[in-house]
C-alpha cells in the first residue's frame, strides 16, 4: 500500500483471545480477507451497525411507551378478552 494510501489510516494494536486470532488467521489463509486488519474493519463496521439499530430501537421502544401512556388507562387483560368474547357471543347468536 502507498505512503498516500495510508494516510487516513490509523495503526492500533488489539488483544485477541486466541481462538479469535485464530479465526482472524483461518478467513486471511482461506482467501475470504486480503488482510487481519480488513477483518477487523468489518467487525468494526458491523459493530457500528448493531449499535445504531439498537439505539433506533430504543428509541422506537420508548415512543411507543409514550403512546401507550397517552392511549388512557391500562385495562386489565382478562377482563378485556371477557368483554370482546361476550360480544363475540352476541353476535354469534343474533
Amino acid at each position: 500500500m502507498g505512503q498516500n494510501a495510508m494516510a487516513g489510516v490509523e495503526k492500533v494494536s488489539v488483544a485477541l483471545t486466541p481462538e479469535m486470532a485464530a479465526m482472524v488467521r483461518e478467513v486471511v489463509a482461506a482467501g475470504e480477507y486480503a488482510s487481519a486488519s480488513e477483518v477487523m474493519r468489518e467487525a468494526l463496521r458491523d459493530w457500528k451497525q448493531r449499535r445504531s439499530e439498537r439505539a433506533r430501537a430504543i428509541e422506537e421502544l420508548g415512543r411507543r411507551w409514550d403512546e401507550g401512556l397517552a392511549s388512557g388507562p391500562a385495562v386489565d387483560g382478562e377482563e378485556a378478552l371477557a368483554r370482546i368474547r361476550s360480544k363475540l357471543a352476541e353476535r354469534g347468536a343474533q
